[in-house]
């Protein structure tokens, strides 16, 4: 299968890639810079030169390929409205062209806001609607061109992606925790992150290329470490003591990552494991802390 895949040359667009090759599979990657692309085609992938604001570049990748695997985003939090604009014209450009192939189209989603008091569950609609909404609303939107012949596979990867080399939420606290001289949780730490290691993240993503159109898929190992523990493990692993931030305070101390850390987004993947026979089998987030990963 030929895969065409944006945020190739990111984090758990990197392992994906592996992961797809590894299979068999031939992969066109998105690549934004001239080091991107260099480093890709080191490694056999073909390279599509461009961005998520090249829609006429991603029309044409994703009609030359047999699939799409969309993990590139602009990951603007300072400036939510230009990540979500981006996301929402990328997933509408892809499925104009896919409409009517039956030919998989997998799209990152996240965990956030699927529940209350309890996990979230694949089978929890995601409440974001619209252009204005986060990710622009887009895992709806693909989701309702499975009517079109899309066959739309949303998968829904844990806040933590973790592993050596991670640049995203785990590393970002740690690099809070260094300049402050204090590891910190919010309020009791009580609240619970969900994590998955890269590795299984990325083998998910290959057996999700055969799930049915519609489906929703959690890439979670762990449905819910709790904060204080994660602030604890930063702390072990450089050095610093621990402490809590009220809420009130929370994006003073953190900075925008603050109103992440303090949310409670427990999420299962019973229904994925079950129906896809996925097990994860790489280290879980406190390993990967206690192991070094994160020291900066």
């Amino acid at each position: 299968m030929h895969v065409f895949v944006t945020g190739a040359s990111g984090w758990i667009g990197s392992a994906a890639v592996d992961e797809l090759l590894s299979a068999g599979h031939e992969v066109t990657g998105l690549a934004r810079s001239e080091s991107s692309a260099d480093a890709l085609a080191a490694r056999g992938v073909r390279v599509r030169r461009g961005d998520l604001d090249d829609l006429d570049g991603l029309r044409a990748g994703a009609a030359e390929a047999d699939a799409v695997l969309h993990l590139a985003n602009k990951h603007d939090f300072e400036h939510p409205e230009v990540s979500n604009r981006a996301e929402r014209s990328t997933v509408e450009a892809i499925t104009d062209v896919l409409a009517g192939s039956d030919r998989p189209f997998l799209l990152a989603a996240g965990t956030v806001g699927l529940a209350t008091g309890r996990p979230g569950t694949e089978d929890d609609r995601a409440p974001f609607v619209g252009p204005d909404a986060p990710r622009g609303g887009s895992e709806n939107l693909a989701l309702e061109r499975v009517e079109q012949g899309v066959r739309t596979v949303s998968v829904r990867f844990a806040p933590t992606v973790h592993g050596t080399g991670d640049h995203g939420f785990i590393a970002i606290l740690a690099a809070v925790a260094k300049a402050r001289g204090v590891s910190a949780h919010v309020d009791e730490g009580t609240n619970r992150w969900p994590a998955v290691h890269v590795s299984d993240a990325a083998r998910l993503v290959r057996l999700g290329l055969a799930a049915p159109a519609g489906s929703v898929l959690h890439a979670v190992a762990e449905e819910g470490v709790p904060t204080r523990d994660i602030a604890a493990a930063i702390g072990r692993s450089l050095g610093l003591p621990v402490t809590s931030v009220p809420q009130a305070e929370a994006v003073a101390h953190f900075g925008w990552i603050g109103s992440f850390f303090a949310l409670d987004v427990a999420t299962s993947s019973t229904l994925t494991q079950q129906r896809l026979g996925w097990t994860p089998t790489g280290p879980t987030l406190l390993q990967d802390l206690d192991a070094g990963a994160y020291r900066v």
